[in-house]
């Protein structure tokens, strides 16, 4: 076999079907952001990030900066080894502590990404509990998905969102096997919620464990940002949440919170806890001044809304085709991956507008989009650039009115 045709081979059948990726090479301007510096073809110029899942700024707040510096500047770069051995440090158990105390839970367990979290934590439960089966939501995250498959058990899935299908999925299983319930409480490509008080009464009624995504929801939902599931009132009623470090928080890594029992089971059998290398003790430095600070003010939360609020406003007053949802996810649908990478290469190339195009197998083919994600950095002069870019893309493209017309009958 040649085996770089065959890599080739593949990459010219995704340049073929126009979603082949290209990285953006950008610099972030600490104090600056949405303004970053795009690298390109040796040339440099500004942009304004439209994409970014640093979706409170986080990033750049002051009090997570001089956190991360105390940490290098106390005890240097790296943690130095895996949790097990050497890799525990203070900020690990702090930081550990701090997500315990966010969700309500005994104990909490910290991982490199949510991802890892998600597929280590799920293919672990399934061999903790023999003859488990995952009842899973249609949508779940890839992370979720590979985690329920490397665990080698038995899977369900149920409608998006739809109660009404998880009851028949569950009434259809024996009273006496194990179940989990997994799903996520924002769904990152549509913006939808779950309706997570009616899968919580029907894990009751069925003995399913609950175990919940919230990746994209900490820190920017609740009164101190545990997410939809303290907004809602049933946090106490969720079995097990999955978070991350990365998005509302700003930072990096990702983790699970718990019962005790529960937590310390996944330390226990996890191969991917157990053999991998912890959180540099700076990221988790960082990530507790994260928590902490939007544990104790609502103004990032309250800002970021209000300025998801105004895009979608502000694109639907244009025409332009935004799916609606209730989350602050602002996707604006295109439907061909080929037409969708040329209007976001537009927005960068003409405009400085930063917003990558969303493509299979992120979102089904058919559905591609431009996912946008203001932030409250983000100011009215911001808005008024971006919906102006847009509008006069969409009147300049034939596809823009045909996929409105679309959108609007579905």
């Amino acid at each position: 076999m040649n085996y770089e045709t065959e890599f080739r081979t593949h990459l010219a059948a995704l340049h073929q079907e126009g979603r082949y990726r290209v990285f953006a090479d950008i610099k972030r301007e600490r104090g600056n952001y949405p303004k970053a510096r795009c690298l390109k073809s040796g040339t440099e110029r500004d942009v304004t990030v439209w994409c970014s899942n640093d979706y409170l700024g986080m990033s750049q707040h002051p009090s997570v900066i001089a956190a991360m510096h105390e940490a290098i500047d106390t005890v240097g770069a790296g943690s130095g080894g895996t949790r097990n051995i050497s890799g525990t440090t203070h900020y690990h158990v702090e930081l550990e502590a701090e997500i315990a105390d966010l969700h309500g839970k005994e104990s909490a367990l910290l991982f490199t990404s949510a991802y890892v979290a998600n597929d280590a934590t799920l293919s672990t439960l399934v061999k903790l509990l023999p003859g488990c089966v995952i009842i899973s939501d249609e949508k779940n995250h890839a992370s979720m998905i590979e985690g329920i498959r490397h665990g080698g058990g038995r899977k369900v899935i149920f409608k998006h969102n739809d109660v009404v299908d998880l009851e028949k999925r569950l009434r259809e299983l024996p009273a006496d096997v194990p179940k989990i319930i997994a799903f996520e409480s924002v769904y990152s490509m549509d913006g939808h919620i779950s309706p997570m008080t009616e899968i919580c009464d029907l894990a009751d009624k069925y003995g399913a464990m609950t175990y919940l995504d919230e990746v994209h929801a900490v820190g920017m939902y609740g009164l101190r940002g545990g997410g939809i599931a303290e907004r809602d009132g049933v946090m106490h009623r969720i079995d097990i949440i999955n978070g991350t470090l990365a998005k509302g928080f700003g930072v990096m890594g990702g983790y699970i919170a718990a019962s005790r029992a529960c937590c310390d089971a996944i330390r226990s059998f996890a191969p991917g806890f157990i053999f991998t290398t912890s959180l540099a003790p700076a990221i988790a430095a960082g990530a507790l001044a994260s928590i902490r600070h939007l544990k104790a003010t609502p103004f990032e939360r309250a800002r970021h809304q209000e300025r998801a609020r105004v895009v979608k406003r502000r694109l639907k007053d244009a025409g332009l085709p935004v799916m609606d949802n209730v989350s602050h996810i602002v996707p604006v649908f295109v439907g061909n991956p080929v037409h969708c990478k040329a209007v976001t290469d537009a927005l960068m190339d003409r405009y400085g507008l930063y917003a990558q195009p969303i493509n299979y197998p992120t979102v089904p083919r058919g559905t591609e989009r431009i996912r946008l994600t203001p932030t409250p950095l983000h100011t009215n002069a911001h808005i008024d650039v971006l919906v102006g870019a847009l509008t006069d893309l969409w009147q300049a493209c034939p596809l823009g009115q045909e996929q409105s017309v679309r959108l609007a009958a579905e």
